[in-house]
């Protein structure tokens, strides 16, 4: 008579320390790592734009890249390798640290931190000369470069902010199912506890 409490009993540790054990581990299965990959394109200028996610999930990389960029150009000249900057628009957005000059080049860049990566693509780049003709047409080159990357930049921060929101959620919600879990087993543990003195009464009778 006495085994159907113990394994009620049995029973609800087993799913208490389950639950316990899936809630704990949803931080580390979420956590960002593992092989990175690179996103090269041409800036519409004279440099180029990496962006860097991580391959798994394509979440932005926030750790800091090491990467260098060597370029050939279709003529047969040279450039790099040179290291790549941080670029101001986005956290895991990156640049040449010298300006590649014009014409048509093969790119390549090579990352060796937080984990190995390589791209390699065909970018052209030039620098918008002044006409004779027209004084504005250098101003109106210059004004709508900055505006392009400041354009896309609240974009990828509104694409990025989710992904944020839902971390920071996923950490204050981990507390509140840990308490969820606990005090259910208290409340089964109270219930097998009812049981069992009622249970040594009607046997005592």
């Amino acid at each position: 008579m006495n085994k159907a409490p113990a394994y009620v009993l049995t029973v609800l540790l087993t799913a208490l320390l389950s639950g316990l054990t899936m809630v704990l581990g949803a931080p580390a299965a979420s956590a960002h790592g593992g092989p990175i990959k690179l996103e090269v394109t041409g800036d519409g200028a004279d440099n180029v734009n990496v962006l860097v996610t991580y391959k798994k999930d394509n979440h932005p990389v926030t750790e800091i890249v090491e990467a260098t960029l060597k370029a050939t150009s279709a003529d047969g000249r040279s450039f790099g390798p040179v290291p790549l900057r941080s670029a101001p628009e986005g956290q895991n957005l990156y640049h040449s640290a010298e300006p590649l000059p014009s014409g048509e080049w093969r790119v390549t860049v090579t990352a060796t931190e937080p984990s190995k990566a390589k791209a390699t693509v065909k970018v052209k780049a030039g620098v918008i000369a002044a006409s004779p003709v027209s004084a504005t047409a250098p101003a109106t080159g210059q004004a709508t470069a900055p505006a392009t990357g400041q354009a896309t930049a609240p974009g990828r921060d509104k694409a990025a902010a989710p992904a944020s929101a839902m971390d920071d959620q996923g950490a204050m919600g981990t507390p509140l199912k840990i308490g969820i879990i606990v005090l259910a087993a208290l409340v089964a543990l109270a219930a097998w506890l009812a049981l069992a003195r009622r249970h040594r009464t009607g046997v005592r009778r």
